[in-house]
């Protein structure tokens, strides 16, 4: 059941299936009349960027939001403690401050205080309340509120101890990202660095090492023959290799390069792996189109 809600809770909105589509016809239409040159691979590319932009945008929106739902209910939760630290009831006291602007989080507090005013026990609505939020940060938070209010403690202390709980976990944060900002850098800075090496190695150095080894292989003189012909063979037959053919794993590695390497970007700044995937996506549609626009282009 869990397996069944976590997939039917995906939905495409509108701006990605027409990313969806427009991609596709552009992969179709170079099949038909592209196929088989190094233009069908850089349309390929640009493709992929049109088809992954919307979720790219979604990702980034949803993480600004979900941001912006801590941050607010850091506020919240200070509003609320100096609410109840004046003798009002928990409950009272969030009806009370439903009016007031916390940002993305306002239609959260709002159903919060219209599940209160209809009669849910605090503790079932703060549950949903954390549940619809979809913050870890919060859904803590929310816990110990709730477990709280149920034991009929000091809710007006627990309030406080957890508003900045949440405060420092934000602060935290913020300094986290700060401190791994030139990591980020380095880490496009090294990245692109590396999508220079290849080229070079595509367009300089394995057309020189071809010809190298085949004029040694095929030279008779100086007993040396078959010293430098494996530098432009392929172990399959000896065959002779052209450099095109010795640089396709190229593209292969870059994209594999900025995937995992968008992750780890992800992973060190925000802490998630999920945080990554923007940056996975940035790096390997770099990769993409510049390793088949120089295909393109530089040939």
């Amino acid at each position: 059941m869990k397996k069944q809600n976590l997939f039917s809770g995906f939905k495409l909105n509108k701006p990605q299936i027409i990313g969806i589509a427009i991609a596709l016809a552009i992969v179709l239409l170079s099949l038909i009349f592209l196929l088989g040159t190094e233009m069908f691979w850089f349309l390929v590319g640009i493709a992929v960027v049109i088809a992954g932009l919307p979720f790219f945008i979604s990702l980034i929106l949803e993480t600004s939001l979900t941001r912006q739902k801590e941050e607010m209910f850091l506020e919240f939760s200070r509003n609320l403690v100096e609410s109840v630290k004046a003798g009002t009831p928990i409950s009272k006291s969030i009806l009370n401050i439903r009016n007031k602007d916390y940002g993305g989080l306002n239609p959260y507090v709002n159903k919060l205080a219209n599940q209160i005013s209809l009669g849910i026990p605090v503790k079932d609505a703060f549950q949903t309340f954390a549940r619809d939020t979809g913050s870890k940060t919060i859904a803590r938070a929310v816990t110990i509120i709730s477990e709280s209010e149920k034991a009929g403690g000091q809710i007006e202390d627990i309030l406080e101890s957890v508003s900045k709980s949440v405060a420092q976990v934000e602060r935290l944060r913020k300094e986290r990202r700060a401190a791994m900002y030139t990591l980020v850098v380095q880490g496009y800075i090294i990245f692109m660095i590396f999508i220079v090496i290849m080229l070079v190695m595509q367009f300089k150095i394995l057309p020189i090492a071809a010809n190298l080894g085949g004029g040694m292989d095929t030279s008779e003189s100086g007993g040396i023959s078959n010293v430098g012909g494996g530098l432009g063979k392929v172990l399959a037959g000896g065959q002779a290799s052209t450099p095109e053919e010795l640089a396709k794993p190229f593209i292969w590695l870059l994209l594999t390069q900025g995937f995992f390497a968008g992750l780890v970007i992800g992973k060190l700044s925000e802490g998630k792996i999920k945080a990554g995937l923007k940056h996975s996506f940035i790096l390997v549609v770099v990769a993409l189109l510049v390793s088949t626009g120089a295909n393109v282009f530089l040939k």
